[in-house]
């Protein structure tokens, strides 16, 4: 069963015999899954008023635990933006009534960032529609493939987690 990206690799080796195009036949295939999950991710989050970093953000103080609090520099790192970017996302939270700032109990320089009421609701029905969505997206698949299949992309991804390692000096 033939699919377009069988049709891409085929265009390419006949195009340039030269190189192995056989890398796309995977990654070509992670590239399009990924813009499929995007939407649809996309979709359960816009159904609950949320855009994917506002989940995102929202997401890493929830998982936190009680009292759902973090600095803004572990929310940073969690959700891999710069400070910068993480101060205009918590403002705009903030705004909306989804998390407060409060001076950091454990350091009297330090701010913490605490999900509200209103953001706990949030994200949790956003979370249950999300993991919703990927069950079904999910269903094709038997329990054992699925294993199978987060064992290779760990593995996969792996490379990527070993570069993005602190180097030593």
């Amino acid at each position: 069963m033939a699919d377009e990206v069988d049709a891409l690799v085929e265009a390419w080796q006949r195009e340039r015999p030269d190189l192995d195009a056989s890398p796309l036949h995977v990654l070509s295939r992670v590239t399009r899954l990924s813009h499929h999950l995007d939407r649809a991710r996309s979709q359960a989050f816009s159904a609950h008023e949320l855009d994917s970093w506002e989940f995102d953000v929202l997401a890493a103080l929830r998982r936190a635990g009680a009292p759902y609090a973090l600095s803004p520099g572990r929310l940073g790192a969690q959700t891999l933006v710069t400070s910068g970017t993480m101060t205009n996302r918590i403002d705009r939270l903030e705004a909306r009534g989804l998390v407060r700032r409060e001076p950091d109990p454990a350091d009297r320089r330090g701010v913490r960032v605490v999900l509200t009421d209103a953001g706990r609701t949030r994200v949790d029905s956003a979370l249950a529609d999300l993991v919703s969505r990927e069950h079904a997206i999910l269903a094709g698949l038997t329990p054992g493939d699925q294993a199978s299949l987060v064992m290779q992309l760990r593995r996969l991804l792996e490379t990527f987690d070993v570069q993005d390692q602190p180097r030593a000096k």
